[in-house]
């Protein structure tokens, strides 16, 4: 029978398959910013359930303003009102994010084949 945690390991390895480097970048943005303060050096996968949620939407952004609202909601749903604050604490995050995604092949959203 498959546990939970084998069912979230398993999504994850379709969500790199099917994203490419696209997850393993969004993750390692939001590791890099450390927005919820967990970034403790040998835990590399702690934003992974962030970047879960966050990839599969991206293709239905169309600005950096669109990821940032993208990932203020996540964290919202993720992390206490202490954590997250404002949309705004989310800019940099969103800028560095859009950059990845305009890095992409032209005319092509991420997950698409």
């Amino acid at each position: 029978m498959e546990t939970e945690g084998d069912a979230i390991l398993k999504r994850r390895t379709e969500l790199r398959a099917e994203y490419g480097p696209l997850y393993d970048r969004v993750s390692a943005i939001l590791f890099e910013a450390d927005p919820a303060g967990v970034n403790f050096g040998d835990n590399k996968d702690e934003y992974e359930p962030e970047a879960d949620l966050i990839v599969p939407r991206l293709r239905s952004c169309s600005s950096v303003e669109d990821v940032q609202r993208l990932v203020f909601e996540v964290f919202t749903k993720m992390f206490d009102d202490d954590t997250v604050e404002a949309p705004e604490r989310f800019h940099r995050i969103a800028g560095l994010i859009w950059a990845e995604l305009s890095s992409l092949a032209p005319m092509r959203h991420p997950g698409e084949r």
